[in-house]
């Protein structure tokens, strides 16, 4: 099955990340289906659009958008698949809902994007913060930056990721204002939980 503008997706396990394995129990996390922290954002590409040209390949691992596995109730408190659910656990997305692609050799962020992983604060003041808000150290990204380089984005322009076991930040490339290149002496940020 192939759709001329859309990838066909399936999830890379189940629909929902929501339990932890703790010794040789597994620990729920969240029975909510509507919190977005806990939806599965890995999926294998099955078919790629038609007529779009794409680097994007049939069988690479992609990371996207929240809503495209999640389930919510309408307005009868009948529980629904989002709109991208097809059927046979095949979704169709469109490109600008995935934004990291693998197809064997490495996460690459789709254009316009950028990866970041946070920093320890490094603030004088303690403000029981424990990393900076808007600095972070180049994960993946499409080319525009190196990988290790420290950059800083404007407050507000992160959404959080958990890829591979990091916590890391999207941001837009248009939001990220400074380069400070590959010199630094801060420290990554990833919390156990991630």
């Amino acid at each position: 099955m192939k759709s001329p503008y859309n990838f066909v997706i399936e999830p890379v396990g189940q629909r929902y990340n929501n339990s932890k394995k703790v010794g040789d129990k597994d620990l729920i996390l969240n029975t909510e289906i509507f919190n977005h922290e806990y939806v599965n954002r890995e999926a294998v590409v099955r078919s790629c659009p038609i007529h779009i040209s794409t680097s994007i390949k049939q069988g690479s691992r992609v990371i996207v958008h929240h809503n495209v596995f999640r389930r919510w109730y309408d307005v009868r408190g009948v529980e629904r698949n989002s709109k991208a659910w097809f059927g046979d656990n095949k979704y169709i997305v469109s490109a600008d809902q995935i934004f990291l692609h693998d197809d064997g050799s490495g996460w690459k962020a789709v254009d316009g994007f950028t990866f970041v992983q946070p920093m320890q604060s490094s603030e004088k003041i303690n403000t029981g913060e424990k990393e900076d808000p808007t600095k972070g150290v180049v994960v993946y990204n499409d080319g525009t930056y190196d990988n290790g380089e420290v950059v800083s984005f404007t407050p507000f322009s992160k959404y959080e990721f958990v890829v591979d076991g990091k916590r890391l930040y999207r941001v837009y490339n248009k939001f990220i204002t400074i380069k400070y290149g590959h010199q630094r002496n801060e420290e990554a940020y990833n919390p156990s939980w991630a």
